[in-house]
Parts: C-alpha cells; sequence; structure tokens
C-alpha cells in the first residue's frame, strides 16, 4: 500500500510538471518569428498614460516645423500620433473614433516620409492643416486644463491600442484624408481634387447629422460676390446654373459668363462645404451649406456617430477607405521613413 501511495504522487507530480511546461513549450516558438515590425503595446500607469507616450513604443521621431515659433521639434512617432489625434479630434468622441483617427494620423505621416518630400533638410513636416495639426504637451494642457490627464488617458489608450497599424492599398501605405462633417455622403477624390483615388469613393455617412457643423449659413454681398469672383453679375441669380457630383456637392456653377467647380466657390468665399444652396436676398446672397471640409474620406463626426452604434475602428476604417487593409508597419517601410528625404 505504501508503495502505490507513492506510485501515486510521482504520477500526479508529473502531470503537474507536465501542465505547466506544455503551454510554454508550445507558445515560446513563435516568440520573435514575426517577420513585421509590430510595436508591442507595454503596460503602463495612469501617470504614463496620462503624460508622454513610452519612447520604447517608437524606433524613431518626427521632426515638426513649429509654425508659430520657427522651431524644430523631435517627437517619437506614436507621441506625434497621440498629439496629431489630439489636436484633430475631440477628445470627447468615442474611444473606436479615436483609434480610427490615430491610424489615418500614423498612416499619413508613413506615406509622407515615405513617399512624399521633407519640408526642409531640418523637419519633415509642418503643424498646419498643409500635413497634419500638431500641438504639444505645454499646448494641450494649456487648452484642455485640468481636463488634459483624462483627455490624454484615453487618446493614449487608442493610439497604443493601434499601435504599429497602418491602413494600406494593394500593400502601400494609404493618402489617409479626413475631414470634419459630411453632408451625408463622402466624396470622390476627383470630384474634389484631380485624381481618381480607387479607395476614396463615396459612401453614405448618415451620422454626421449630429454634428454641430452640418448646417450653415453665409451672406455675402453681390457686390463681394463678385468681387471675390472676379466676374460682373446680373442682379437677378435666380437662374444660376448648378450640377452636382455623386456626394451631392456642387461640381460646377455658373455665375455670369464664367464656370466655377463647388470647390472654387468654396475656396474663394470661405464656405465651409462646396455643398451649397444660393438665395438671393435683394442685393444680398445666402449661401446654405451642408457638411464641413472637403468631404474625402473618413468623416470625423460620421466615425463617432458609427462607433456611438457599435462599430469598431476597423468598421470606421473600411468604410471610409474603401477595400482597404489595416497592416502592421514593416521593417522595409520603417527603414524607408529614417532614410534621407528629398527636401521640397
Amino acid at each position: 500500500m505504501r508503495r502505490q501511495k507513492w506510485l501515486g504522487l510521482i504520477v500526479a507530480s508529473g502531470l503537474f510538471m507536465a501542465i505547466l511546461i506544455i503551454p510554454t513549450l508550445i507558445v515560446v516558438p513563435f516568440i520573435g518569428s514575426n517577420e513585421v515590425n509590430v510595436v508591442q503595446e507595454a503596460p503602463s500607469t495612469k501617470e504614463e498614460s496620462a503624460g508622454e507616450l513610452s519612447e520604447d513604443l517608437s524606433s524613431f521621431s518626427i521632426r515638426v516645423l513649429r509654425s508659430g515659433s520657427g522651431e524644430v521639434e523631435k517627437v517619437p512617432l506614436e507621441t506625434y500620433v497621440a498629439r496629431v489625434v489630439a489636436s484633430e479630434m475631440p477628445a470627447t468622441f468615442e474611444i473606436e473614433a479615436l483609434k480610427a483617427q490615430a491610424l489615418a494620423a500614423r498612416t499619413y505621416i508613413t506615406r509622407h516620409l515615405v513617399q512624399e518630400s521633407a519640408v526642409s533638410s531640418e523637419a519633415d513636416v509642418t503643424d498646419t492643416v498643409n500635413h497634419q495639426v500638431y500641438k504639444n504637451d505645454q499646448e494641450l494642457r494649456q487648452q484642455w486644463q485640468d481636463r488634459y490627464a483624462a483627455n490624454m488617458e484615453k487618446i493614449n489608450q487608442a493610439v497604443k491600442a493601434t499601435a504599429g497599424e497602418i491602413i494600406t492599398y494593394e500593400h502601400q501605405p494609404i493618402t489617409a484624408a479626413f475631414f470634419s462633417t459630411s453632408n451625408g455622403y463622402t466624396e470622390n477624390a476627383e470630384d474634389y481634387w484631380e485624381d481618381e483615388i480607387p479607395y476614396l469613393r463615396s459612401v453614405e455617412s448618415p451620422w454626421d447629422e449630429a454634428s454641430p457643423k452640418f448646417v450653415d449659413q453665409k451672406v455675402v454681398s453681390l457686390e463681394e460676390l463678385q468681387s471675390s469672383l472676379g466676374v460682373a453679375l446680373n442682379t437677378d441669380l435666380r437662374n444660376t446654373k448648378m450640377t452636382k457630383t455623386e456626394g451631392n456637392r456642387v461640381e460646377k456653377v455658373v455665375f455670369g459668363e464664367q464656370a466655377f467647380s463647388g470647390r472654387e466657390i468654396r475656396e474663394k468665399l470661405s464656405l465651409p462645404s462646396s455643398d451649397f444652396t444660393i438665395q438671393q436676398k435683394g442685393d444680398h446672397v445666402i449661401f446654405t451649406t451642408k457638411g464641413y471640409g472637403h468631404g474625402v474620406g473618413m468623416s470625423q463626426y460620421g466615425a463617432n456617430g458609427m462607433a456611438m452604434n457599435g462599430k469598431s475602428y476597423k468598421d470606421i476604417v473600411h468604410h471610409y477607405y474603401q477595400n482597404t487593409e489595416i497592416s502592421p508597419m514593416s521593417k522595409q517601410t520603417a527603414s524607408l521613413m529614417e532614410g534621407e528625404k528629398p527636401v521640397n
């Protein structure tokens, strides 16, 4: 009996050790087998999340030319992405919308560094809408005051959840265009810009009606309108001819003897959108607009609406950027980003 008890103890001990060892044998061979440079999410404290992201999340830095001071700030990639998200999208938005914005911001800077020219020999990008709006830590603290810690913790959570991911089409980082508010549809790229881009197609975006920027009006005098457009106008504009794009924005409008694109009118009159109607009241003209921004790519308020309806950041990205993939940044891409870039 005593011998049988000892044998039972030995068998039980062996089984216990096997339970501990076998999972290790299954997991260990896969560690380090991934050939792409996926940035791993590191555990962090609340204090770390509220401040800058760990530099371990960035293998290289972005050189940002500050438009106010003319100085260049060198910022780790993921910190740059977090600050762009903080500058471009309200921190009150849903976490999945913030994740989608993080992915767009990271994709934009990746494509810019790989395929486009640097601003100068010292800087990669500016901090303006010419590239992506960027505010540093001090500016964000001043902007948010006592909401700074909570806002940055939320944004850093979104950035870390997507760390190392970019949006690709045919294995290349996309032009990750985004804007504030649609008119219910996004715009085909070629209807606002010159080139057709296969993943920037017009899609429905009904969630934007909740945006405070969905409808706006601007009143201009006939004199101001003639001066802005450089044309002589009749006093009666009721028969103004207009054609529309697939995204229901103005394609062409004829004022006087001259035709203008909807984009030209928007830019010349500083309208929120190229979706506008015209109503004349005496010697003044009322432009009623829908949406805010160029309308191409991801609508930020649309993204937030999708997130509020339970959609993930992947759902949002695939809706606004048609037939794209969410891919880990490759070592080759990272190497190209670190290489020498031509200067404008």
